[in-house]
């Protein structure tokens, strides 16, 4: 029994120090973790350079094996933390987690022929490294607003895309025609690939039209390339400036359960229907600061909780006080 207590203590105090980052000790650990990242990163990067990897490769294999301990380290006291592992690990993170270090390992204990004889193997499994950068995500509150409004502005980016390759199609099939294989349009591929270049104004000069109509067909292609270039980029802004200000002003609570991404105007919940009070934006800011914080579950990882909360309003488990 004792021991079983002993365990619920340490546990519990893992959990405080990975997942509370209101705590010293939780700023402290996302601080340490947040720069060993971006070292990783940078270890990575400077490793497929070849003259500082001849140089420096003892030390850039030494400095890997220590990140790649500690991200291990990492991910078995997240899973030990909480009280549904399964869910961390088949979750975004925790994929993201594990293939932060799992590559190291790999090239460690796989070293046969069929591996150490094939270089692209090597490389496919090295590369995987760099999908330490996502977990950079976590540390980014803006991250949530960008997933966001990228989600909601598929539809647009689909139909924009479809509208791009409608297109390119239609101008690539339209110079195999009039150019033909003489002027290097062998293929309605090949006038495919001349179009998206174009479009994009990137211009790379490999192929170029010949003909007067050719030269015409290119002419409109590349004013319509530099009218669509601020068609992505607005989708994008206002689906963000949405998003964030759905963040900045959505942020009246729920007396009842604590939701607070309501309508400015709102008069009832939308998660509970109990009666909202109206409050000024700043008086509902300062009501947050002195009675909400962000203490999470040990269990679901649920952090909206009251401070006053001696249990856990998602799941009901036990909240360490």
């Amino acid at each position: 029994m004792v021991e079983e207590n002993h365990k619920k203590k340490t546990r519990h105090k893992i959990h405080e120090i990975i997942f509370e980052a209101d705590t010293f000790s939780g700023k402290l650990f996302d601080i340490i973790l947040l720069f060993a990242i971006l070292l990783s990163i940078l270890l990575v990067i400077l490793e497929s350079v070849e003259s500082i990897n001849e140089k420096h490769n003892y030390l850039l294999i030494k400095l890997e094996w220590l990140f790649t301990i500690l991200f291990t380290i990492e991910y078995i006291a997240r899973v030990y933390s909480i009280k549904k592992p399964l869910k961390y690990i088949f979750s975004f993170y925790g994929i993201i987690d594990f293939l932060s270090f799992i590559p190291t390992y790999i090239l460690a204990f796989f070293t046969g022929p069929m591996v150490t004889n094939n270089f692209m193997v090597i490389r496919i499994i090295r590369l995987l490294r760099v999908f330490r950068i996502f977990k950079l995500a976590r540390y980014i509150d803006s991250s949530e607003i960008l997933i966001k409004s990228i989600n909601d502005s598929k539809g647009k980016i689909i139909v924009f895309l479809s509208a791009m390759a409608t297109i390119v199609v239609i101008i690539g099939t339209l110079m195999y025609v009039v150019e033909g294989g003489e002027n290097g349009f062998d293929s309605i591929p090949k006038g495919i690939y001349w179009a998206i270049v174009t479009l994009t104004t990137v211009g790379y000069g490999d192929i170029a039209p010949q003909t007067a109509f050719g030269q015409f067909l290119s002419s409109i292609i590349m004013i319509i390339g530099y009218g669509i270039i601020a068609v992505p980029t607005g989708i994008f802004a206002a689906g963000f400036v949405s998003k964030s200000s759905d963040k900045k002003y959505k942020i009246q609570p729920c007396p009842n359960c604590w939701f607070n991404k309501h309508n400015e105007d709102a008069s009832f919940c939308k998660r509970c229907g109990h009666e909202i009070k109206q409050q000024k934006e700043e008086d509902s800011k300062n009501y947050l600061r002195k009675d909400y914080n962000t203490q999470s579950c040990p269990n679901c990882s649920f952090d909206n909780h009251e401070n006053d909360a001696a249990f856990c309003k998602k799941c009901g488990s036990k909240i360490n006080l």
